[in-house]
C-alpha cells in the first residue's frame, strides 16, 4: 500500500505531462493562445519542475521525505484548481508552473521513500519497475482520459480532476508513511539551492527561447553552484554522487528528450496532418503508451536480474530505429506507417525506464536517496522540457520536413546514449548486475 501510495504522486507528475498535449488546440483557442503560449503550457511545468528538482529533494534529506511529500500534494493541488479557473494564457502558464513546484517536491521524495522502503538490489528493482509502469499508466491514460474530457466538457476540468485525486493520495500518505524526523546535524545547503536553481531554470530557458542573456545567466549560475558545493562541508549535491551517476543520468535526460517531446510531435502530427479529434489523437498514441505500461515491470525483474545495461541497450536501440521510421512519412501515409514508431518508442521506453532510474539509485546511501532522486528526476524532467522545445520548433516551418529532421535527430542522440552506457566502468551501477 505504501509503494502504491507513492506511485500515485507519480502518476499525477506525469498524468498533467501528457493529459495537456491533447488539450493544446483547444486551449489555443478558448484563450487565444498562438503556438508560443501553448508550448509554454506544456514547457512552463517543466521547467519549474526541472529547476527546483535538486532542492526538493535535498529538502526531503533534511526535513523527511513524507512532510514534504504532502507539501507538494498540497501545492500541486492548489495549482491544479488555479488552472482549471485560468481566464488568460499568462495566468495558466503561471499556475502550471505552480504545479511544476510541487511536482519538484513530490518525485523526489516518492521515489526515496520508495528506494528506502526496499533496501536490496533485486527488491528495490522490482519495485521501481512497479513505480515506472504506474508512470508510464499515467502517460498512456493522459491522451485518452484527455481526449475524452476535452471533446465532452472541454479543456478545464482536465486540470480539475487532480484534486480528488490528490486529496486521496495525501491521506494515504499521513496514514502510511513513515513519519521521519530531522535528521541530527543535517541542514539545508542554502548557497546550493540558491544557485542551482537558477542554473537549471535559466539554462532550459535559454535553450526554448533562444534567449543569449538567460544562458549566460545560466553559465554564472551554474559556475557558482560547482564553486558553492566544492567549498561546502555538507554539499547538497556530493561531487562523487555527480560522478557516480552522470551516465545513468545523461541517458535519462537522452530518454526524456525524445520521449517527450516526440509524444507532442505527434500529437500535432496527428491533429494537424491526419486531422484526427484529440479523443481519436489519444487513442491513435496507445501503441506507444500500452508497452511502455506493461514492460515496466517486467524490465524491474530483468534488472534485479541481469543489471541495467543490457535493458538500456535494447531500449535505446529499439527507440531509436522507432524515430528513424519518422523518415519514411510522407503527408499521404496511412496510420499503420506510424506504427513502428510508436511501438518502437513503447517497447524501447518500457525496458529503459526502470533500469536507468535503478542505475541512477542503486547503493546511494538512504540519506542521499532523496537527492539521488532529484538529480536524476532533474535530468529526466530538463530533457523532455527542452525535447518539447527543441523538437516542437523543428516542426514550425514545413511540418513533414521538420518531422522527418526530428527523426534523424532522436535517433542520433540516443545511439549516443548506447555509446555512453557501453562505456560505462564495470564497477559503474549501469554495468552491475543484481
Amino acid at each position: 500500500m505504501l509503494l502504491l501510495t507513492m506511485c500515485a504522486g507519480m502518476f499525477l507528475v506525469q498524468l498533467d505531462v501528457t493529459v495537456v498535449n491533447v488539450a493544446l488546440p483547444a486551449i489555443g483557442t478558448g484563450l487565444h493562445a498562438g503556438l508560443a503560449a501553448q508550448q509554454w503550457v506544456v514547457d512552463g511545468y517543466s521547467v519549474t519542475l526541472a529547476a527546483f528538482l535538486l532542492t526538493g529533494g535535498a529538502l526531503g534529506d533534511v526535513f523527511g521525505h513524507r512532510r514534504v511529500v504532502l507539501t507538494g500534494f498540497a501545492l500541486f493541488g492548489t495549482a491544479s484548481a488555479a488552472c482549471g479557473l485560468a481566464g488568460t494564457a499568462p495566468l495558466l502558464v503561471a499556475a502550471r508552473a505552480g504545479q511544476g513546484l510541487g511536482a519538484a517536491l513530490l518525485l523526489p521524495g516518492t521515489l526515496a521513500v520508495i528506494a528506502n522502503a526496499h533496501p536490496g538490489h533485486a527488491e528495490r528493482a522490482r519495485a521501481l519497475g512497479i513505480w515506472a509502469g504506474v508512470s508510464a499508466l499515467a502517460l498512456a491514460a493522459g491522451p485518452v482520459l484527455g481526449g475524452a474530457i476535452v471533446s465532452a466538457t472541454g479543456w478545464r476540468p482536465v486540470f480539475w480532476l487532480n484534486v480528488p485525486v490528490v486529496l486521496a493520495a495525501a491521506f494515504a500518505t499521513r496514514r502510511l508513511a513513515p513519519r521521519g524526523e530531522r535528521v541530527p546535524g543535517r541542514r539545508i545547503d542554502v548557497a546550493g539551492a540558491a544557485t542551482a536553481v537558477p542554473a537549471l531554470g535559466a539554462g532550459v530557458y535559454a535553450v526554448i527561447e533562444g534567449n543569449i542573456a538567460a544562458g549566460i545567466v545560466a553559465a554564472g549560475a551554474l559556475a557558482a553552484f560547482v564553486a558553492v558545493e566544492r567549498r561546502s562541508p555538507a554539499p547538497m549535491l556530493p561531487p562523487d554522487l555527480a560522478r557516480r551517476t552522470l551516465g545513468p543520468n545523461f541517458v535519462a535526460a537522452a530518454m526524456n528528450f525524445t520521449g517527450i517531446g516526440a509524444i507532442l510531435v505527434l500529437t500535432l502530427y496527428l491533429q494537424g496532418v491526419r486531422h484526427a479529434s484529440p479523443l481519436e489523437a489519444g487513442l491513435e498514441v496507445l501503441p506507444l503508451f500500452g508497452p511502455l505500461s506493461l514492460l515496466a515491470p517486467v524490465a524491474g525483474r530483468l534488472t534485479a536480474r541481469f543489471g541495467p545495461r543490457p535493458l538500456m541497450v535494447a531500449g535505446l536501440a529499439l527507440g531509436a530505429c522507432g524515430m528513424l521510421n519518422l523518415v519514411l512519412l510522407k503527408e499521404n501515409s496511412g496510420y499503420a506507417a506510424l506504427l513502428p514508431t510508436l511501438l518502437g518508442l513503447g517497447i524501447g521506453m518500457g525496458l529503459l525506464t526502470t533500469a536507468v532510474v535503478t542505475a541512477a539509485v542503486d547503493g546511494v546511501p538512504p540519506e542521499r536517496a532523496g537527492v539521488a532522486g532529484g538529480v536524476n528526476n532533474t535530468a529526466r524532467q530538463a530533457g523532455g522540457a527542452l525535447g518539447v522545445a527543441v523538437l516542437g520548433a523543428m516542426t514550425g516551418g514545413d511540418f513533414l520536413t521538420g518531422l522527418h529532421e526530428v527523426g534523424l535527430v532522436a535517433a542520433a542522440l540516443w545511439l549516443v546514449a548506447i555509446g555512453v552506457t557501453v562505456r560505462a566502468p564495470r564497477d559503474n551501477p549501469v554495468a552491475r548486475a543484481g
